[in-house]
């Protein structure tokens, strides 16, 4: 019987018979090769400087900067969520209702049993507290601007 082909994508037709379809290692070229640009090659020729001379740096468009307003509400938003989701990690652990009663851990019995042991929920808290310590760092690092 005849082995296929390295990279063989199957048999072609029903029930084996047919010929093996290889698939190239290398895909196809789908995109033509651009062609060249008309513009002049910048130069002092040309009237067209290029970047890294010092007369061009003010005939460009400066960077814009981030309003900052801007800057403020995202850094609020980003503490909040840090903190809010810390919290919920901090809490879940020790909840009822979302960690002894978790459908997961009623699903896999040997999962529920390792979860509910101390050191795994003080684990657990432990990421929320490491989550809210870097939300307050973050908030007074950025404090004064």
């Amino acid at each position: 019987m005849e082995r296929p082909a390295p990279y063989a994508c199957g048999w072609a037709g029903i029930g084996g018979g047919g010929r093996i379809t290889i698939m190239s290692q290398q895909p196809e070229q789908t995109s033509l090769p651009l062609a060249p640009s008309p513009a002049p090659a910048p130069g002092p020729a040309s009237g067209i400087l290029p970047v890294d001379q010092p007369a061009a740096k003010g005939l460009g468009h400066a960077p814009q900067r981030i309003p900052r307003w801007l800057e403020r509400a995202e850094l609020f938003l980003r503490v909040l969520l840090r903190m809010y989701i810390g919290l919920a990690i901090c809490y879940a652990p020790w909840s009822r209702m979302f960690w002894d009663q978790n459908p997961l851990f009623m699903h896999y019995p040997a999962l529920g049993i390792f979860a509910a042991h101390g050191a795994v929920r003080g684990l657990v808290s432990g990421l929320g507290l490491l989550n809210l310590w870097i939300a307050f760092q973050d908030a007074l690092r950025h404090r004064d601007g």
